[in-house]
């Protein structure tokens, strides 16, 4: 071997190799437990509305934990997304000695269910978290079941341009375990729009009996307290005297 200085050579950058990645195996650990280097300052890119100040200060103080380069990105993450109105986080480093937060917060569109505190967002995730009485009241009440928030929200939507036309605004919106849809609007009417029906589509019966509407429902006088639209080439009206009209 000793004649071959090839192979001196190649053992030689091995060993180099070697040190250099023991030097750097020795630094990381050594930057990982050095008391020096703490993280001073914890910066939010953005106010938060409903998380307060106590309620973060109380998940972070387990986990920051360490100094700048030990510190647990994941935990600081994992712990603000258990707050309530907490939807989802980032966490980055940034040098010398401070982390930087962001924070996207559940932005509430409805009330969900049956008053146990739940709530959908924007994107139609149902989440549970507590809001002040005003801002429950301006919200509308959706229900159906497990899974259809998404979709319910969606057509919570659609109805409220439609119905904005008239000068209506939907108050609760319910899919039943069949599948029908029940609309209340804020004026107190009720509306049976029922279940999707392959010969008369929902959005066709309700076109239509927008259509009609300044001249049946718009009248003066006396309104219906509920409006049936579950017939494929109609639709019914009760009167809250419990007259009827088509």
């Amino acid at each position: 071997m000793w004649n071959k200085p090839h192979l001196l050579n190649a053992a030689a950058d091995l060993l180099m190799l070697a040190a250099a990645a023991a030097a750097l195996a020795a630094g990381a650990v050594w930057l990982a437990r050095v008391p020096a280097l703490p993280v001073e300052r914890v910066d939010f890119t953005a106010p938060l509305d409903n998380t307060r100040r106590e309620e973060v200060e109380r998940v972070l103080q387990p986990v920051l934990r360490g100094n700048f380069f030990s510190i647990n990105l994941e935990a600081v993450r994992g712990a603000l997304e258990r707050l309530p109105w907490v939807r989802q986080t980032q966490v980055r480093r940034v040098w010398p000695a401070r982390l930087e937060i962001t924070v996207e917060e559940h932005r509430a569109a409805a009330r969900w269910g049956e008053g146990k505190g739940e709530l959908v967002n924007s994107y139609g995730e149902v989440f549970t978290a507590m809001a002040a009485e005003d801002q429950l009241a301006a919200l509308p009440l959706l229900h159906g079941p497990s899974g259809t928030a998404p979709e319910v929200l969606t057509r919570y939507g659609e109805l409220s341009e439609q119905f904005a036309r008239v000068g209506e605004k939907p108050a609760q919106l319910l899919l039943t375990p069949r599948l029908a849809w029940q609309l209340k609007l804020a004026s107190g009417i009720l509306v049976k729009m029922g279940r999707e029906q392959a010969k008369a589509p929902l959005s066709e019966r309700l076109r239509r009996f927008l259509e009609v509407w300044p001249e049946t429902v718009g009248q003066p006088g006396e309104r219906p307290e509920m409006i049936d639209l579950r017939y494929p080439n109609g639709f019914a009206m009760r009167l809250a005297g419990g007259g009827k009209g088509m």
